[in-house]
């Protein structure tokens, strides 16, 4: 089994087999740096607001994007059914869980902690030791009940806990653990959690269910609240995230309504495993493994004209750790931005071509413009600092009545957000007007410029050529006692 995965996953590869860019994909691409270029010179002739067409430009865009999602989550408002509490498990598939792990000892007991209390659980749990050297092995020994196996070989299952089992592999990053596990699955599904996620009692019987209620799903996302640390640096990162997540899984849910959703987080997401042998596993060479491994997945279905479905399940929830400081926070933003580019540098075939439908001929288009996103932001806001500290005063107040107006619309969408999000998860979370209003007002000065230093950091290390992940610090998710 594991050469059939390596097989697939060279004959997958866009490295190996280099795809032509068509002529549409490259005058998008191109188009979208032209245009920045073009509105970036309109700023040294000082006419009005369209001095700051780049600024125009940008919330133009981003309101667009945000009509689209309010007009596809308009579903959202009519009553979500809540999830059968007595889904007959004999028709639920048979569910594997792997936990890629990496000197991850402090927070793998409230993780696995977590997974063994689940209703309708997982018929197998398996942590993917990727090469750990802090305390894993003792920790897995002597309070998981397990025995180490030869590298590469699944062990015999927990004494304590029948479906808990330990597979060791040389350290060779979290996709390579992932498909090492892949290949020793027996059920027909398989779930990624990472090591510092902590799912809700029921999570893994939602994606069972929602698996079970849809034979063309192959890859499916759960909702995750971010955890950061009791810091002031991480409550304040917490508060913005927490909203962040939220708006972002609310357009995921507009974008699984088009048929293009593209973002499913392998920190909680599930797939069919004999889909994910078919297309080769994780690619260890992507920085974002799971973005990556979606375009896959929508590409052999194409090809084979098999239908396949990848959708966003909001009974499914787990909580995850977060950057909760600065340097944290734009190390990870860096690389999932990298890996955006390489993802979409190695499938630009795929964008203008009517081929991938919607995906093809709208989000991939909306993802080309989204690899430039960030440069529009930055230069927006110096070309902003540039007016109001050269003694542009016109300029300026004409700039800041466009800044108040998305300002109130940014409002209006966060409330739309909370308001969907309550009633399509349940949640609660990040549910007070003024926290939201505050965090609208605040964010295109704070947390958004940060998020576009964190991706022009992206832009750097894709052009470097960049493959590593750095070393994040967990503090979200406190290790507690579960015995």
């Amino acid at each position: 089994m594991k050469k059939t995965l390596e097989q697939a996953l060279a004959l997958a590869s866009p490295r190996i087999l280099p795809r032509p860019t068509t002529l549409l994909s490259t005058l998008i691409h191109f188009s979208v740096v032209v245009l920045w270029l073009l509105l970036f010179a309109r700023a040294f002739f000082l006419q009005g607001v369209v001095a700051w067409s780049t600024g125009i430009a940008y919330v133009v865009y981003d309101t667009l994007l945000l009509a689209f999602v309010t007009w596809k989550t308009l579903p959202l408002m009519r009553p979500t059914p809540p999830l059968e509490p007595d889904f007959d498990a004999r028709n639920l598939p048979g569910m594997g869980v792997i936990v890629a792990s990496h000197n991850e000892a402090t927070v793998l007991p409230v993780t696995l902690a977590a997974l063994l209390r689940q209703t309708h659980g997982p018929a197998q749990i398996v942590i993917a030791d990727d090469g750990s050297t802090d305390a894993t092995h003792a920790l897995l020994t002597e309070r998981f009940g397990l025995t180490a196996a030869a590298d590469g070989v699944l062990s015999a299952p927990s004494s304590l806990y029948p479906n808990l089992y330990w597979l060791r592999v040389p350290h060779g990053g979290k996709a390579r653990a992932l498909n090492a596990a892949i290949t020793v699955m027996t059920t027909e599904t398989v779930m990624t959690v990472d090591a510092d996620t902590l799912l809700d009692d029921d999570a893994t019987y939602a994606m069972r269910a929602a698996f079970a209620s849809e034979p063309k799903l192959v890859a499916a996302a759960g909702i995750l609240v971010p955890v950061c640390g009791k810091s002031v640096s991480g409550r304040v990162f917490q508060w913005f995230q927490t909203y962040e997540y939220m708006r972002n899984f609310i357009a995921r849910f507009a974008w699984m309504r088009a048929d293009s959703l593209l973002l499913i987080s392998g920190a909680f997401a599930s797939f069919r495993r004999d889909a994910l042998v078919d297309v080769g596993g994780f690619d260890p060479q992507c920085l974002v493994e799971d973005y990556e491994l979606i375009h896959r997945l929508r590409r052999y279905s194409v090809d084979h004209g098999l239908g396949w479905d990848v959708r966003v399940v909001g009974d499914a929830h787990a909580h995850t750790d977060a950057p909760d400081n600065l340097g944290s926070f734009l190390r990870q933003r860096r690389r999932w931005f990298a890996g955006f580019l390489q993802t979409q540098y190695w499938n630009r075939d795929m964008t203008g071509n009517p081929r991938y439908g919607t995906m093809g001929m709208l989000m991939l288009p909306v993802k080309a413009i989204d690899t430039m996103q960030p440069i529009y932001g930055l230069t927006a806001f110096a070309l902003l600092l540039g007016f109001l500290f050269g003694g542009h005063g016109a300029i300026v107040v004409s700039i800041f009545s466009v800044i108040g107006l998305k300002t109130a619309i940014d409002l209006a969408f966060y409330l739309w957000c909370i308001h969907l999000y309550r009633r399509w998860t349940g949640h609660r979370t990040g549910s007070s007007l003024w926290m939201a209003v505050l965090a609208a007002i605040a964010e295109p000065f704070t947390f958004q410029l940060v998020r576009h230093v964190g991706a022009l950091l992206g832009w750097l290390h894709f052009l470097r050529g960049g493959r590593s992940w750095g070393v994040q610090r967990r503090s979200g998710l406190v290790t507690r006692d579960e015995s």
